[in-house]
């Protein structure tokens, strides 16, 4: 698997989970009685704790103080997923393994999930791959569109799909693993062009393409693991999933 650092998106409000009323950030709301990152941190402890950077951003103390063993790299203003792991550049910089990105917010994804993606990205010589899946769980995920030969095109978020491309059933899951130094190289490229003004890590597999990288794409069938929590009702689903593993 080589050497791999991982990078958690975690800076994030909670708005729609109605957080605020909570005093807590999104990852420290809990299911099963523990705070969303808690699982994630969890099925990443096939990683040293020093190579697991947290970004964390509304009310950063609380999550810091939650889990103090962990490097920290802070988004102050939230401008999107692309600029959470620009926030870490600093602590990524001089490394040149590779870099498996995930969200805080993603409770039931397992080890073996993450372990077989970081596999998939070392045998392939790939410069990005990333996890995909098929769910019946109707998700607001960005749809991963191939050519007629299968391979990887891009990634359209939900709010910029057409009806038809809403039709595609393969969901990016948001976790990916890459080539560090050439994902901080793409990140310098990032623009905000889109309907949400923010720089999205979804456009770095095609800017990594077109200075000659290669994608791949890890499929799985997701199920559940895919449900990120970002509603009270997607709280009370990941809690109902907890309780019967």
């Amino acid at each position: 698997m080589g050497q791999v650092k991982a990078v958690i998106l975690a800076a994030g409000k909670g708005k729609r989970l109605q957080s605020e009323q909570f005093h807590l950030p999104k990852v420290l709301r809990e299911a099963g009685g523990k705070p969303l990152l808690h699982y994630v941190l969890e099925a990443l402890r096939f990683l040293p704790v020093e190579d697991t950077i947290v970004v964390a951003g509304y009310m950063m103390e609380k999550v810091q103080a939650a889990f103090p063993d962990y490097p920290y790299a802070i988004q102050a203003e939230q401008l999107g997923t692309g600029h959470a792991v620009q926030c870490a550049r600093e602590l990524l910089q001089d490394f040149d393994g590779t870099v498996l990105v995930c969200c805080g917010d993603m409770p039931l994804l397992r080890k073996e999930t993450y372990e077989a993606l970081l596999e998939a990205h070392a045998n392939s010589g790939n410069t990005c791959t990333f996890l995909t899946g098929t769910s019946s769980v109707d998700l607001p995920f960005g749809r991963i569109l191939r050519d007629q030969q299968g391979q990887f095109i891009r990634v359209v978020e939900d709010g910029d799909c057409t009806p038809q491309q809403k039709e595609i059933r393969e969901l990016n899951a948001g976790v990916y693993a890459f080539d560090c130094q050439e994902l901080l190289a793409c990140l310098n490229l990032l623009n905000n062009h889109n309907k949400q003004g923010e720089y999205y890590l979804t456009d770095v597999p095609e800017l990594m393409r077109q200075r000659g990288g290669k994608i791949g794409i890890c499929c799985v069938e997701l199920g559940e693991q895919i449900i990120g929590v970002n509603t009270v009702e997607q709280l009370n689903m990941v809690e109902e999933y907890l309780k019967n593993r």
